[in-house]
C-alpha cells in the first residue's frame, strides 16, 4: 500500500482510550504480581524489592493519569500517545533486564503495545516507536551481557525480537490505515445514505399520490400524508382491512393473481384509483399507489377547457365581423315593409343573430378574465343596489327579491366579478321562479367556517332536475332556448378566481345556489385559495 507514512490521518481518541485501558490493566497486573508469594515469581526473577515496588507503582500511576488525560483532556494526541509508549518501553525494558533479558519473554509484551500504538498512530511515529523499543531491547540485553553475565548469544535473540518490533509496527500501521480508510468510506456513505433517505422521505411526503407499504398479513407498515388524507387513515393505521376494506379486498384479489389496479371510493366519497406493485424486500411487502381520480379528471377537464377556450375565442373573433354584417343587413331589410311573412323571417334572423352575438360575447369574456382585484365589500349595501338595478332591468316590483343580510357583513371579492356572478344566478332564478313577492331570496349564511361567508340564492321554482345536476356547470350546456350555456360556467370560474366557490345545493323544492368567499385577509385571498381551487 503506497503512502502509508504520509496518508491522511485523524486522531482516534476512542481507540486510544481502549489502548490506555489495556495498559492500565497491564500495570495493575504487574503491581498485583508483586503481591503473589515469592515462589510464584521465581521463574521471572522478579522478587519483591523496594526498587521494583517503586518502578511498578510509578508505572501504574502513569497509566492512571494517562487514562484520565485521554478521557477528559483530548488534546495533543501524538504527545499523549508517545508518552504512553515511552513509559511502556522504559518500564518493560527495565523489568526485562531484572528478569534475565530476552529469555524471560517479557519483551513480547512490547509487541502488543507497539501493535496497539501503530493502529492509532501516524506513520513516522510508528517507526520511531519501533526504533525506540529496538534500542531499549538491545541496550538492556547488552548491559546484561556486560554486567550480569547474560549469555552473549542472547544478543541474536534480541536482534530477532527487534526485527519483530519493526514488523509488528509496520503491519499494524498498514492494518490501521486500511481500517481508517474503510471507516471514512463507511462514514461518507452513511452520510450520503442519510441524505438520500431524507430526500426520498420529503419527495414521498410531497407526492400528489398516496403511497402505502403493506405487509403480506395486511398490516400497514408505512404511508405518506397524502395516503392518510385520501383514505382517512388514523395516526396508527394497523390492519388495512380495518381502515380501507375495499382496498384490502383489492389487494387480496391481486395477490391471488387478479388485476393490479382498482377503482374505489375513499374518504369523503372521493373517487380513487389504486395500483399494486411487489417489492424486492425480504419481508414480501407490497407497495400500493393511491391516486385521486377526481383530481386527475378535473385537471384533464381544465386542460380541455383551456384548449376549447383558445379555439372558441379564435373562432368568435372570426364570427363577430360577418355576424355584425348580417345584423346590419337585417335591420336595413326591416325598414322595407313587405308583408307579415317577410317580417317573421326578419325576426327569426334578428333573434338568432342576437343569440349568436351573446355566445360570442360570453366566449370572449372567458378569454378576457383578468386577475381579480379583491376588496372588502359591504354585502347589505351592495346587494340592495344590485337588486334595484336588476329589478329595474326586468321591470319587476321591488318585493320580488327578498334580502336577508345582517348589517356589517363583508366579503372579499372583486366587485365587478361578484356583480356578474349574482346577475347570472339571480337572473336564472327569476326566469324559473313565480316572480311573486319573495320568490327569489338572497340569504347570508352564518360563518360556520372561520373566515368564510356564504350567499345563498334561492328561488321557488321547480329546481334543477336530478339528472341535470352534474351538467349545469359544463360550458355550452343550457335548457333555455335563448341561452348560451356559458353563464354558470363563467360564474363558477369567477368565484374560483376570487378564492371562493359556487355550488348547487342538493335537495329543496327550488333552485338553491351557494356563493362562498372569504371575509378576512382580502389582500391574500386569491394568492392563498385560487391555485388550490383550480
Amino acid at each position: 500500500m503506497q503512502g502509508w507514512l504520509t496518508t491522511t490521518w485523524e486522531p482516534n481518541w476512542r481507540s486510544f482510550r481502549y489502548f490506555v485501558l489495556y495498559r492500565l490493566l497491564l500495570g495493575g497486573l504487574c503491581l498485583l504480581g508483586l503481591l503473589f508469594p515469592s515462589e510464584w515469581n521465581v521463574r521471572l526473577n522478579l522478587l519483591p524489592s523496594a526498587l521494583l515496588y517503586t518502578l511498578v507503582g510509578a508505572y501504574f500511576a502513569a497509566m492512571v493519569s494517562g487514562y484520565f488525560l485521554a478521557r477528559f483532556w483530548q488534546q495533543h494526541f501524538n504527545f499523549q500517545l508517545s508518552f504512553q509508549v515511552l513509559a511502556d518501553v522504559l518500564v518493560i525494558s527495565v523489568l526485562m533486564f531484572i528478569a534475565g533479558g530476552v529469555s524471560s519473554g517479557l519483551g513480547l509484551v512490547l509487541l502488543i503495545s507497539l501493535a496497539a500504538a501503530s493502529l492509532v498512530g501516524q506513520g513516522r511515529l510508528v517507526l520511531f516507536y519501533a526504533a525506540l523499543a529496538t534500542l531499549a531491547a538491545l541496550m538492556s540485553q547488552s548491559f546484561g551481557i556486560l554486567y550480569r553475565g547474560f549469555d552473549p548469544g542472547s544478543i541474536v535473540q534480541a536482534g530477532f525480537l527487534s526485527a519483530g518490533y519493526f514488523a509488528t509496527a509496520i503491519l499494524a500501521r498498514l492494518l490501521g490505515q486500511r481500517i481508517m480508510i474503510n471507516e471514512d468510506l463507511a462514514r461518507r456513505r452513511g452520510i450520503a445514505l442519510d441524505n438520500q433517505i431524507r430526500i426520498n422521505q420529503r419527495v414521498v411526503e410531497r407526492m400528489q399520490d398516496g403511497v402505502l407499504i403493506v405487509a403480506p398479513d395486511g398490516q400497514v407498515v408505512r404511508y405518506n400524508p397524502m395516503a392518510a388524507r385520501l383514505l382517512g387513515l388514523p395516526s396508527v393505521a394497523g390492519q388495512l382491512a380495518a381502515n380501507a376494506p375495499t382496498l384490502a379486498a383489492g389487494l387480496a384479489h391481486w395477490l391471488a393473481g387478479g388485476n393490479d389496479t382498482l377503482l374505489f371510493f375513499g374518504a369523503g366519497n372521493s373517487e380513487l384509483g389504486a395500483r399494486f406493485e411487489s417489492t424486492a424486500s425480504t419481508d414480501g411487502d407490497v407497495l400500493i399507489f393511491v391516486e385521486d381520480v377526481g383530481r386527475i379528471k378535473e385537471q384533464a377537464k381544465q386542460l380541455k377547457l383551456a384548449a376549447l377556450g383558445r379555439l372558441t375565442a379564435s373562432i368568435a373573433h372570426e364570427i363577430r365581423n360577418p355576424l355584425s354584417a348580417i345584423s346590419h343587413a337585417s335591420e336595413l331589410l326591416h325598414e322595407e315593409r313587405r308583408g307579415e311573412i317577410f317580417e317573421r323571417l326578419l325576426r327569426i334572423i334578428g333573434d338568432n343573430t342576437a343569440r349568436l352575438d351573446r355566445i360570442v360575447s360570453d366566449v370572449l369574456e372567458l378569454g378576457r378574465q383578468n386577475q381579480a382585484q379583491v376588496e372588502a365589500i359591504a354585502l347589505r349595501e351592495f346587494l340592495g343596489n344590485f337588486a334595484v338595478e336588476l329589478l329595474a332591468n326586468e321591470n319587476l316590483p321591488a318585493s320580488t327579491i327578498a334580502l336577508d343580510v345582517p348589517p356589517g357583513k363583508m366579503i372579499c371579492f372583486d366587485r365587478s366579478h361578484l356583480h356578474q356572478v349574482l346577475w347570472n344566478l339571480v337572473g336564472n332564478a327569476l326566469r324559473h321562479a313565480s316572480r311573486g313577492p319573495g320568490s327569489v331570496r338572497i340569504v347570508f349564511a352564518g360563518e360556520d367556517v372561520p373566515g368564510r361567508v356564504e350567499l345563498h340564492v334561492i328561488d321557488d321554482g321547480p329546481g334543477v332536475p336530478e339528472a341535470l345536476r352534474d351538467q349545469i356547470f359544463e360550458p355550452f350546456f343550457t335548457t333555455h332556448t335563448l341561452g348560451t350555456g356559458l353563464g354558470l360556467f363563467i360564474a363558477r370560474e369567477l368565484c374560483v378566481a376570487n378564492g371562493g366557490a359556487l355550488v348547487l345545493k342538493a335537495g329543496g323544492g327550488g333552485g338553491h345556489f351557494i356563493v362562498s368567499g372569504r371575509s378576512d385577509t382580502c389582500q391574500s385571498a386569491v394568492a392563498n385559495d385560487a391555485p388550490a381551487a383550480s
